[in-house]
């Protein structure tokens, strides 16, 4: 029988749902909502997680933490004849997920790092947070490295908002393959159906 890591039981045991989030984490939520939206981290706060997403423990690589704000978006009240129905102002989302918007805040506040990836941390009534996973394209250990030497290509430059990250192809709908999916590719926009923002 193979033994398992001790990341194997990781990834059980830290940052549950919420109905199960330790006190600690508690503790630790309500420090992150008196400090600043978006905050470098020394450490992923899910190591086990962290990795998976290929998060390496050297010089290169930044975590970051950002917290967004849940619900729908909020439109002005509408100054016309209508009834409140046809105001048009509830239950209007983004044509993109939470996860995406916290990648393109961060990739914002630190334009010469690559986004690589983000993974959930925590939520509570008003806030969802997050922590991003950064790579410095110059830094030679991500050049020298033939696992991440692609993030330095010019063709990834930005490449956070094009939708090119986990989340973003998740949010243009390109997870799913074959019969439903053929309007998906190469574009929505492309297929001459407009997401509603």
């Amino acid at each position: 029988m193979e033994a398992k890591s001790s990341y194997s039981f990781e990834s059980q045991n830290i940052l549950k749902a919420k109905e199960e989030i330790p006190d600690y984490v508690r503790l630790r939520m309500v420090s992150w909502r008196r400090g600043p939206a978006i905050v470098r981290v020394e450490k992923p706060t899910k190591i086990a997680r962290a990795r998976s997403l290929g998060y390496k423990d050297k010089p290169g690589f930044v975590v970051v933490r950002i917290r967004i704000k849940r619900g729908d978006l909020h439109r002005r009240n509408i100054m016309g004849g209508r009834r409140p129905r046809r105001y048009g102002y509830n239950k209007l989302t983004h044509g993109k997920s939470e996860k995406w918007i916290a990648e393109e805040r961060v990739q914002d506040k630190y334009p010469n790092l690559n986004v690589l990836n983000s993974y959930y941390l925590a939520e509570d009534g008003k806030y969802k947070f997050f922590e991003v996973i950064l790579v410095d394209p110059s830094h030679p250990n991500i050049k020298n490295d033939p696992h991440l030497s692609w993030t330095g290509e010019p063709a990834n430059v930005g490449r956070v908002y094009r939708g090119l990250t986990s989340s973003g192809k998740k949010a243009r709908g390109l997870r799913k393959k074959g019969k439903g999916s053929e309007k998906s590719r190469p574009s929505i926009r492309a297929n001459g159906r407009l997401r509603r923002h």
